[in-house]
Parts: C-alpha cells; sequence; structure tokens
C-alpha cells in the first residue's frame, strides 16, 4: 500500500525492550504513531515525515559511553513537543548541557514511587492523587544536573529529577516508563501529552478502513490480486478487506497441510466461499506434507518442511491464475518492526516459518500488505468494522504450522487423530465455563510417551497429553492460566473418558518468555 495520511507521532527506538508498548498505548488514544529505529532518523526524514510530536524512547546504553545512540539535533529545533523517556531523558539532558552520572547507588530496577513538586503541569493532569504515584524504574545512569530551562516536577528515592520538563520549549522527561503495566497511571501521562502536542485522535478502524479501501484500489487497478488464506485472524480480515475494495479481483488460496484443527478447514472454506462469496481455492495436500514429514521428530525440520512445501504448492496453485500481479498477505506492524534489527546485525531467528516469505520474489508479484500499519488488536477492531463474526475475530492464535508443533516427536496420522479430538474437548471445556475471552491462547499437547493406566477394569497403554493456557497482552511474553483444580479434574475426565488413546492428562504451568508461547 501507499502511504496512510494522518497526525503523526514519531517514537525514536533506542533499543528498549518496551518501546513497541509505547506504540500501543498510544494508538490506544487513536494517534497514529511509527516507531523507527535512532540511525534511521535523520534531518531530511524528519522533513520528509513532519511529525506533531516526538518520543524518545528508552535503551541499554549508557549516553557517556562512546558512539552512544543520539537523535539528530534538529529534534530539538522542530518547535514541537517532546517527551523523553529513561534513557531518552538521560540523552535528551546530556544533548541539552545538562549531566548524567553512573549509577552508584542510584540505580532502580523494577516499581518505585514518585511524589510531586509544589508546581504542577499539564503533563501530570490527574497524577498524584494520593501522595505519590506508582511506577516502573529500569535504570543505572542518572541525572545529575538538569539542562538550562527544565524545571522539576517529580522525584523518587533513586532519580532526584524522576520528572522535569522545559515548558517554553515543551520539552518533557521522565526517568520511568509510563508504557508498561506497572506504571498503572501511564496512559493518562501520555493522553496529556498528545494533548498538549493537539493531536485530534484521528487514528479509527471506520477512517482507517476507508482509507485502505481507496488505496488499494488505486494500487490495484483492474489487474488480479491472490491472498494466501490460512484462516487466521490476520489473512482473514486481509482477504475481507481487499475483497470490499476490489471484489472478485481477489482470489484467495487455502493451503490445508492436514495440520488442522477439528473441522478447520470446512470452517474456513464455509466461511469465505459461501459466506463472503469470495473466489476461494481449496488446496488440500495434506497427504504431500503428511508424506515429507514422516519419521521427522526435530521441530526446526518440521518448520522448514512445511514452510518449504507451503511455497511449492501456493506457487502451483497460484500459477493458475492468469494475470495475477499482486500477492496480498496479512503482515502485521509488529512485524515489520521486528524486521529491522536495532544494531544494524543479524537478529536471531525465532520462528522459522512465516507466512508466504519469499514467494513475491520468486514468483515476480508485487506486495499488497494493508495491515502493515496495525497492531493485533487494531485488526481484531477493525475485523470487527467490516463485519466478521465475533467469534471468530476473538480465536485463539494458532500457529502457521499448525498442529505439528503441538505434536513433539514424530507426526503420525493417528497421534494427529487423537489430539485434534482432545483440543476440540480442552476448547468446549473452556467454551462451557466462559473462560475463552479471558485466555490468550489454549491448546492441547500430545506427548511423546505412552503410559501404563487402568480404565476400569483393563489395563490401557496410551499416550499422555498436556494442557496449556495462557495470559497475554501482547503475545511477547505469557504466564499461566490459574484455573481451579475442579476444572482441571472435570476436563482431563472428560478427555480421558471421549477420547481413545489417551489415558493420562497433565498442565503446564511455566511461564513463557518472548517467542516461546508454543510447545516446540
Amino acid at each position: 500500500m501507499t502511504e496512510i495520511h494522518h497526525e503523526r507521532l514519531l517514537i525514536i527506538d533506542f533499543g528498549s525492550q518496551v518501546t513497541q508498548l509505547i506504540a500501543r498505548r498510544l494508538r490506544e488514544l487513536d494517534v497514529y504513531c511509527e516507531i523507527h529505529p535512532f540511525q534511521k532518523v535523520t534531518d531530511a526524514f524528519l522533513d520528509e515525515m513532519a511529525p506533531r510530536a516526538i518520543i524518545l524512547s528508552g535503551g541499554p546504553a549508557s549516553v557517556m559511553d562512546e558512539g552512544s545512540p543520539r537523535p539528530p539535533m534538529k529534534v530539538f529545533e522542530m518547535g514541537i513537543p517532546v517527551l523523553g523517556i529513561c534513557y531518552g531523558q538521560q540523552v535528551m539532558m546530556h544533548m541539552l548541557g545538562g549531566k548524567v552520572e553512573r549509577g552508584d547507588g542510584t540505580a532502580e530496577f523494577g516499581r518505585a514511587y514518585v511524589t510531586p513538586a509544589q508546581t504542577r503541569i499539564d503533563l501530570l493532569k490527574g497524577w498524584f492523587l494520593e501522595e505519590r504515584e506508582q511506577v516502573w524504574m529500569s535504570h543505572g545512569d542518572h541525572v545529575a544536573a538538569i539542562a538550562p530551562g527544565f524545571e522539576i516536577y517529580g522525584t523518587s528515592p533513586g532519580a532526584p529529577f524522576a520528572v522535569t520538563a522545559d515548558l517554553e520549549r515543551r520539552f518533557y522527561a521522565v526517568q520511568f516508563h509510563p508504557e508498561v503495566h506497572h506504571t498503572p497511571n501511564g496512559k493518562t501521562l501520555y493522553q496529556n501529552f498528545i494533548q498538549d502536542a493537539g493531536f485530534t485522535g484521528d487514528w479509527t478502524m471506520a477512517a482507517y478502513r476507508e482509507e485502505a479501501v481507496r488505496l488499494i484500489r488505486e494500487q490495484v487497478g483492474d489487474r488480479q490480486v491472490i491472498c494466501g488464506l490460512s484462516g487466521g485472524v490476520d489473512s482473514s480480515v486481509a482477504a475481507v478487506l481487499i475483497h470490499e475494495a476490489i471484489g472478485d479481483q481477489l482470489t484467495c488460496v487455502f493451503v490445508d497441510h492436514g495440520l488442522l484443527r477439528q473441522g478447520e478447514a470446512d470452517e474456513v472454506v464455509t466461511m469465505f466461499r459461501d459466506h463472503y462469496n469470495i473466489p476461494l481455492i481449496h488446496a488440500d495436500e495434506a497427504e504431500l506434507f503428511l508424506g515429507e514429514l514422516d519419521g521427522v521428530s526435530d521441530p526446526e525440520t518440521k518448520r522448514k518442511i512445511i514452510g518449504r512445501l507451503f511455497i511449492d504448492v501456493f506457487q502451483k496453485y497460484a500459477n493458475e491464475i492468469e494475470g495475477a500481479e499482486f500477492l496480498a498477505q496479512g503482515t502485521l506492524y509488529p512485524d515489520v518492526i521486528e524486521s529491522v534489527s536495532f544494531s544494524g546485525g543479524p537478529s536471531v531467528t525465532i520462528k522459522s516459518h512465516h507466512n508466504v516469505g519469499g514467494l513475491p520474489e520468486k514468483m515476480g508479484l508485487k506486495l499488497i500488505e494493508p495491515l502493515r500499519e496495525l497492531f493485533k488488536d487494531e485488526v481484531r477492531a477493525l475485523g470487527m468494522e467490516l463485519g466478521l463474526p465475533a467469534s471468530f475475530i476473538g480465536r485463539h492464535p494458532f500457529p502457521g504450522p499448525g498442529l505439528a508443533i503441538r505434536c513433539p516427536g514424530e507426526i503420525t496420522r493417528e497421534k494427529l487423530e487423537i489430539l485434534r479430538k482432545a483440543d476440540a474437548v480442552y476448547i468446549d471445556q473452556i467454551r462451557r465455563h466462559g473462560l475463552y475471552d479471558e485466555i490468550w491462547q489454549a491448546f492441547v499437547a500430545i506427548l511423546p510417551v505412552r503410559t501404563v493406566g487402568v480404565m476400569g477394569d483393563g489395563r490401557t497403554y496410551d499416550f499422555a497429553c498436556a494442557l496449556r493456557a495462557v495470559t497475554s497482552v501482547d503475545g511477547m511474553t505469557a504466564d499461566y492460566y490459574p484455573f481451579t483444580h475442579d476444572f482441571l479434574g472435570e476436563t482431563a475426565t472428560r478427555i480421558i473418558n471421549e477420547v481413545r488413546g489417551i489415558n493420562r492428562v497433565t498442565y503446564d504451568i511455566t511461564s513463557k518468555p518472548p517467542g516461546t508461547i508454543e510447545w516446540e
């Protein structure tokens, strides 16, 4: 797609692990913002983007280190509001004439409390309704002297300049992270900042839908588009949005690799072919995929086989569509951000199978990515705006390689059938108890072991399965869902009674760091 036009806020990224959360908070306030690494932000870039305000993110560096990250000085010469967060505060003070020192005895990591100065400012409107405000600190260095023109408006035990501002130039700086959950009133601070910058809140899904439809029509004209439809939320929303723009010029290719959940292929075909009347090719290639996976137990090898076959199958069916010049993908904004390495070096590969990577170049197609400016929650909101069923929009995420990564060890048709049935019972239990929307993702994994059990008067030697359910805000980190013992007992009983081939059920209560929410 071509450029989306909205009031813009620029977030300059200095490497903080939570920079994405800044953007999410601002999007929640109907403000369009973009994250760009500091290396990319030049004077020319600033002139072209013309942001209405700028936020300087946190980061792991020290401003006293040689070659540490800096924004261009032009940031402070544009006459627009600037907010520095953590490292962003320190680099602002350093560049504008203040002083930063190493954190000898003043480092703060974790929960802290800020108390206000006597003078109150609009940035902190709605703060300090009690005598102090909880915040989340993460700093080793600290500001030892503020830059000329700045005053102190909040302090903490380890940060005497926890909140500073130059009101005349509308420069604000805080040592803590307002974007994280552990700064409960952080969203209010961001709201005050964007009000000061004059944002009108023009970033809504209704406006985005209208603008995206216009841009898709301009880009495509009278040509044909192919969409790789997985049946997940992202590709489905992209398909419905593009179909609204160009109708039957869109053809979806749904690659069925035989690793989907119970009834899932039929649901996808029924919804898109029958309900939305979108031209759809159902590429049923289960035998091909399962044949290639036969005897393979290494999870990374599984992913690579599935990714390679997906591309081959997609290309085979897509070649049947005459005159196709565009390939549509459900790429999201986090995918765009994460594809850019902050340090300029290679990034660690966490997931080796992602949608239809490599296809545009291989097939000579131009890309359409109508969701590339959106976060996951915004995609769900757009799906609701487009009229997709709430039950579909709220579905738990499902991985591209499907059940292959919920089946550790070798994959067999018998194990897949057992896994599908057990997973269906588990999800049914969660829905019956009204818990589905409280959980970010839940699934069953069939373990690569058989156990001896006694069922009735007989001896069994069947598979064990593990239940997993996690809570997460953004899919970056997760914690287990605290089911009651009664729920787990009832669920285990149903699975053992209703699914032939399983005689033991466990519940996984480990928490997960980024990228490892799925099983393998």
